[in-house]
């Protein structure tokens, strides 16, 4: 083990889109846990949209990010020291850490990770936060019916991919928006949407649906806004269910733009709209980590993560996101 670990800490508040000058890289003695604590080596680190929020100096669903701090997310690593009965070294676990070689977590709000279930990228995405806020923001949010039109947008990201599938388990017909040919070749020759919407060629939004939701859209999952949503809304049939669970596409706006007003759109259709917070659901995370891994497991969810290797590159994975780079979850690879 080394003596010094590099980690990434958070320099300024970005206004506007953030670049480089919101990260600066340093090194560090290697942490000693404490009492309860486990040491980890981190393998991999998740970089997600939330994370934008964390870097304004405002309250939140999520704490923001302290200027001088280390940035901190959801890691996969292998403890080398454990404080704890838990654990003991050689273990893999998941868990908060920070965007470093080694890493301290609490070993009570870890989890542990079985790598002949999936790789260990996977606990970042389909085994981890984004596959459970899929599995509760459909089934209890969308509460999707046999035979019931799903529109998912950032449908080839790491919730918006898991979404679909579980919606088709379900036996809904699945609409997904993407950003490239690519990506919506992956959603319905690979994850068996039964149509996509490349929203980088497409002009009308409106007309793509009439042809892609012909009966009109009984769930929305919403994972981005902006126009989709916008087009989206006109097309919700009685009793529409939507979930909204992000807003990519403001994620960087100072001023929000206003855009087609929505509420009138809802009063016909009876629809209902309801935002998503995952954690509000953490009593019954077991459960979807148990039907999660046994879908993975079986085949029945495809997966895919996009690793971009490199603590250093850390940052740049994180303003990727925000140009649609990522198939799937987007990882870093610290020690692969």
């Amino acid at each position: 083990m080394r003596d010094t670990s590099r980690e990434w800490v958070f320099a300024e508040r970005p206004e506007g889109e953030p670049d480089m000058d919101s990260f600066e890289l340093r090194e560090r003695d290697v942490p000693e846990p404490r009492h309860g604590e486990l040491l980890v080596r981190v393998r991999y680190l998740s970089v997600d949209p939330y994370m934008r929020g964390r870097m304004r100096d405002s309250d939140s669903y999520a704490d923001p990010w302290t200027v001088g701090e280390p940035l901190s997310g959801g890691v996969v690593g292998e403890v080398v020291e454990s404080e704890s009965d838990a654990y003991e070294a050689g273990d893999l676990v998941s868990g908060n850490g920070t965007w470093a070689d080694y890493s301290l977590l609490d070993a009570a709000n870890v989890a542990p990770v079985d790598p002949s279930v999936a790789d260990l990228p996977a606990y970042l995405g389909v085994l981890g936060m984004p596959g459970r806020t899929a599995y509760f923001g459909l089934l209890e949010v969308g509460a999707p019916k046999p035979g019931d039109t799903v529109v998912v947008s950032g449908a080839a990201g790491a919730v918006g991919s898991v979404v679909g599938q579980i919606a088709k388990h379900n036996g809904c017909r699945v609409v997904g928006f993407a950003g490239s040919k690519e990506k919506v070749d992956w959603l319905t020759e690979d994850l068996g949407f039964d149509a996509g919407i490349n929203y980088k060629q497409v002009d009308d939004y409106s007309a793509a649906l009439d042809d892609a939701a012909p009966d009109g859209v009984d769930v929305y999952f919403d994972n981005v806004g902006g126009p989709i949503s916008d087009a989206v809304f006109t097309k919700l049939n009685v009793d529409a269910r939507v979930a909204v669970c992000g807003q990519i596409a403001h994620y960087n706006n100072e001023d929000v733009p206003t855009g087609p007003r929505k509420l009138p759109q809802l009063i016909a259709p009876r629809a209902k709209v309801q935002g998503l917070l995952v954690g509000d659901f953490a009593t019954r995370f077991g459960e979807a980590s148990e039907q999660l891994g046994q879908w993975v497991a079986a085949g029945d969810i495809e997966h895919r993560e996009t690793v971009v290797s490199g603590l250093e590159n850390a940052p740049d994975a994180f303003l990727g996101l925000f140009s649609g780079d990522n198939i799937g979850k987007q990882v870093v690879g610290v020690s692969e």
